[in-house]
């Protein structure tokens, strides 16, 4: 037994915590995942209109006053509770988030516009347990030319159409963000917000320190922040990362 504790890769992550903002969620967690080849392309979006879209129960968090929308693709991969093994049609699936950053009692974390999924089981799960606004999308995760093909078209009743076609690749070496910049702020976050029924929810999740690397992008159709009148304008911060093992505990209420 104890061997098999100490080979799982997801048993350590509790005891390496100093890169953290705030501490651990009490409790044990209760599910684990492995996030891979994921892209994240940031760009500057009004304040103004950030703040239309984010519960009044969480305060905006800015970048030197500026705010910022993500949409970030990657692959799911050995999604399972505890104790419990993967399963191959529910454990591996493409996913793409938009998301925004925000805090409540100065506890950073990200709120999400629109998950897409390509895996209708955990769309499912992920609305009815997580009160999440996902939607089911068919989706394409391919590695090619040392980079990533990625297509996603959403095909969902409950949602706007939109989709999101590009290549990426990572460029330079792996480095670890440092606190302060904008690698940082972007993405050393541990916990989602959302809502429900008048109630502010907020899970909690950890894994180590990202390992990123610089990126290079070739954007088709991305049309993701669409459903929410956001226009992203310019050109896009790009961070690459090439796989994290996460652990996560339930959604738990912090606010009405």
């Amino acid at each position: 037994m104890y061997s098999l504790v100490m080979s799982d890769p997801y048993s350590v992550l509790t005891s390496a915590i100093s890169h953290r903002p705030y501490p651990l969620a009490e409790g044990p967690w209760v599910m684990r995942q492995t996030w891979s080849n994921l892209l994240f392309a940031h760009w500057s979006v009004p304040v103004a209109l950030v703040r239309q879209l984010v519960p009044e129960m969480l305060e905006l968090d800015l970048f030197e006053g500026q705010a910022y929308v993500g949409v970030v693709p990657f692959e799911m991969h050995h999604v399972a509770p505890r104790h419990l093994p993967p399963v191959p049609w529910l454990s591996y699936f493409p996913e793409l988030n938009v998301r925004l950053y925000v805090r409540y009692k100065d506890q950073p974390g990200v709120y999400f516009l629109s998950p897409d999924a390509g895996n209708s089981v955990a769309v499912w799960v992920a609305r009815t347990l997580y009160h999440l606004p996902y939607y089911n999308a068919a989706m394409c995760s391919t590695q090619m030319d040392q980079g990533v093909k990625y297509v996603s078209d959403r095909r969902d009743s409950k949602g706007q159409d939109c989709g999101f076609e590009a290549f990426y690749r990572p460029v330079g070496d792996v480095f670890a963000s440092q606190k302060g910049t904008l690698e940082h702020f972007l993405t050393e976050r541990y916990c989602l917000y959302t809502t429900w029924a008048g109630a502010l929810y907020r899970g909690e999740i950890h894994h180590l320190p990202w390992p990123l690397q610089r990126a290079e992008a070739e954007f088709g159709r991305n049309n993701m922040t669409a459903p929410f009148d956001m226009t992203l304008e310019g050109e896009p911060h790009l961070l690459f990362a090439r796989s994290i093992d996460t652990i996560e505990w339930p959604i738990a209420l912090v606010a009405r």
